[in-house]
């Protein structure tokens, strides 16, 4: 084996086992993952355009049409998206 080939394998060998140390990129570990809506650090800015368009198909769906206000912020979307998933039987 080369030098250099011994060095690439070596590097993909530490790349492997890196990842098996990262709790972040462990499969089994999904704690970095759920947070509840008002812990999250960009939960006050403006919703996203994805949250705006499921929101607003939600609320027609689940026969809430105020529920939909185009002012909410991330968090607050993130909720009411929760509880009309439950109400339009999505949950």
């Amino acid at each position: 084996m080369s030098q250099s080939t011994a060095k690439t394998a070596s590097k993909a060998d530490a790349k492997s086992q890196g990842s098996e140390a990262n709790p972040k990129t462990d499969p089994k570990d999904v704690s970095n993952q759920i947070k509840d809506p008002d812990q999250w650090t960009t939960g006050g800015e403006p919703m996203t355009g994805a949250q705006a368009s499921y929101l607003k198909t939600l609320s027609e769906e689940a026969k809430e049409p105020k529920a939909f206000d185009p002012d909410l912020d991330k968090a607050e979307a993130s909720k009411r998206i929760d509880d009309l998933r439950h109400k339009a039987g999505h949950a």
